[in-house]
């Protein structure tokens, strides 16, 4: 087992995002695990994420999920079909299947980011 504390973790920032702060909370170099990675992220208003993952791009064979534990955020898919997710929701991505990102509120929205790395 290793215990991560909340001060132990590095923001990143993650391609075609912006308004945001990603923090890393597990993954291969926080702690080991190998077969997804978490993070921890934060989107201020009109904050998200740019179209990605769809068939062919970097990151599209992986799974992810978004778990939104405070605030709303709206996830658009590939046919411009929109999700608006609150806190207690969360929507699983597939392979291959593109998204965007948006926090319409004015509120700051967290989510809790969960990546297959295989």
């Amino acid at each position: 087992m290793k215990h991560i504390k909340l001060d132990q973790i590095k923001p990143y920032n993650p391609p075609a995002h912006f308004g945001m702060v990603a923090m890393k909370v597990q993954g291969e170099e926080e702690s080991g695990l190998t077969k997804f990675w978490q993070g921890l992220s934060y989107f201020l208003p009109n904050g998200g994420a740019d179209m990605q993952y769809q068939a062919g791009a970097f990151g599209a064979e992986f799974e992810k999920s978004y778990y939104v534990i405070d605030g709303e955020l709206t996830v658009v898919d590939e046919k411009n079909r929109a999700f608006v997710l609150k806190a207690g929701d969360s929507i699983a991505i597939l392979p291959n299947e593109g998204r965007k990102l948006r926090n319409e509120t004015n509120n700051t929205t967290t989510v809790l980011v969960t990546v297959s790395t295989s």
